[in-house]
């Protein structure tokens, strides 16, 4: 374990501890999340932004229904059809990476917007699976990498999404291998062990403060 968070001119150089938590996809992100949030502390959803930015209405579903048209919309008529979006970006890294130019600008203006409104908390956390991906780095002081192996990822995304193991392999390669995020990241959380057995690494990591803070 680093003695203290890596610092450089792409992190945040703020009074404020921002925790930057990421890893693969299915690698235990929410569960450390959703741990933050029970020790108080204001966790910001990358992917709940996501999920606003493709509502009914919003310029990004406008685009993606004008891209794709029928093949994308709900059978209700409002709104879209998030899995058949999925399956068209998962297994065309173009049409992913025009998706993300729509979404990620909106997901960035989120965060500012919430780091304002969460300015005088210390620390918060943004839960970003794509953090290196998008760089987005510069919003965050350290950065969280939670690890499982890449064999654990794929057995657990096939269970929790019940996919088969082509589309979960489909989805993993749609992020960076976990194993390259590991080395980028100041802390890696291992929850490749029993269920909550990362907790006391995490309560280590809550304690440790570095010479930015």
């Amino acid at each position: 374990m680093k003695p203290y968070p890596l610092s450089g001119d792409n992190r945040w150089q703020g009074l404020q501890r921002r925790i930057g938590l990421t890893g693969g996809i299915a690698s235990g992100k929410t569960s450390v999340g959703r741990f933050l949030e029970q020790q108080g502390i204001a966790v910001l959803d990358a992917d709940l932004y996501a999920h606003e930015a493709l509502a009914p209405g919003t310029p990004a579903a406008s685009a993606v229904l004008e891209r794709y048209g029928v093949k994308v919309q709900s059978e209700l008529g409002e709104g879209l059809d998030r899995a058949a979006l999925g399956s068209i970006v998962f297994s065309d890294p173009q049409e992913r990476t025009w998706l993300e130019s729509q979404v990620h600008p909106f997901v960035r203006e989120r965060f500012d917007r919430e780091l304002q409104k969460h300015a005088e908390e210390n620390p918060v956390a943004l839960m970003i699976p794509l953090l290196f991906e998008a760089k987005l780095e510069n919003l965050c002081s350290e950065i969280w990498v939670v690890y499982c192996t890449p064999m654990q990822q794929r057995q657990r995304l096939m269970l929790r999404n019940q996919l088969n193991l082509e589309d979960a392999e489909q989805r993993i390669r749609a992020q960076w291998p976990i194993d390259r995020k590991s080395e980028l990241a100041d802390y890696v959380v291992n929850n490749g062990g029993v269920p909550w057995s990362w907790t006391p690494q995490v309560n280590e990591l809550l304690k440790q403060t570095s010479p930015l803070y």
